[in-house]
């Protein structure tokens, strides 16, 4: 079974940067529809970012759009997520996800929710 491995989180001041990355062994990921999401103590999980294998299509929530960029780098079978302009309310467990492509664009990746392959989480904590 497809198991996302995320890595890259950490401690960073306001304003900083931070890169994480999603991997898996033994699937390749250029095939998988992706996504980044986000769960802050007492709050909802929430879609930060997805990238659509079916039809090429990313998609950012608004409080993180201009900031973060999701990216393949598909000679590593690897997914990113640059995180720029690192704000307080940026901190949370971030996730990956995959799912084998089914014609979803990026939106409703996001949106929906529709995945069934999660990662642990690494912890991204922004404090001054």
């Amino acid at each position: 079974q497809l198991q996302p491995v995320e890595s890259g989180g950490g401690s960073v001041q306001p304003g900083g940067s931070l890169r994480l990355s999603c991997a898996a062994s033994g699937f390749t990921l250029e095939y998988f529809d992706i996504g980044w999401f986000r769960q802050a103590p007492g709050k909802e999980r929430e879609g930060v970012s997805c990238i659509s294998n079916s039809d090429g299509s990313t998609y950012y929530a608004d409080s993180v759009k201009g900031r973060f960029t999701i990216s393949r780098d598909n000679a590593n079978n690897t997914v990113y997520l640059q995180m720029n302009s690192l704000k307080p309310e940026d901190t949370a467990v971030y996730y990956c996800a995959a799912r084998g492509a089914l014609g979803y664009n990026a939106q409703q990746l996001c949106v929906m929710r529709v995945f069934g392959n999660w990662g642990q989480g690494t912890q991204v904590t922004v404090s001054s």
